[in-house]
């Protein structure tokens, strides 16, 4: 089965850090059961030479598909002005599908520690 990505942008501060809940929804708007299965995230430059970061990723609650992304205010201090993500999801079977992309916009933070 081939997925169509949700598309959604994220802001981000730089040097500080970020998180994102997210849930799955399949097209009758139940949410997907993610038990067994693995989500990867990751943060890469336009032309995909250059991995910024991968996401931390939390299982908030597998059988709705709630899941959270998160990024440590040290990953941020590298970004790019903009940069591109996306969440790969692998069912208990090994199929692999994206389901999320979107831009990284960072915002400058002017305060620091």
């Amino acid at each position: 089965m081939s997925i169509q990505p949700g598309q959604h942008n994220i802001t981000v501060q730089r040097r500080a850090d970020y998180d994102l809940q997210l849930q799955f929804k399949d097209s009758a708007g139940v949410g997907i059961d993610l038990t067994g299965w693995t989500a990867y995230a990751q943060v890469w430059d336009a032309s995909r030479t250059t991995k910024y970061a991968d996401f931390a990723i939390t299982y908030v609650d597998r059988a709705t598909g709630q899941i959270r992304i998160a990024l440590t205010d040290m990953q941020t201090t590298t970004f790019p002005n903009e940069a591109y993500y996306d969440v790969l999801l692998e069912d208990s079977g090994g199929l692999r599908n994206y389901y999320l992309e979107g831009i990284v916009y960072v915002s400058e933070g002017y305060t620091a520690p």
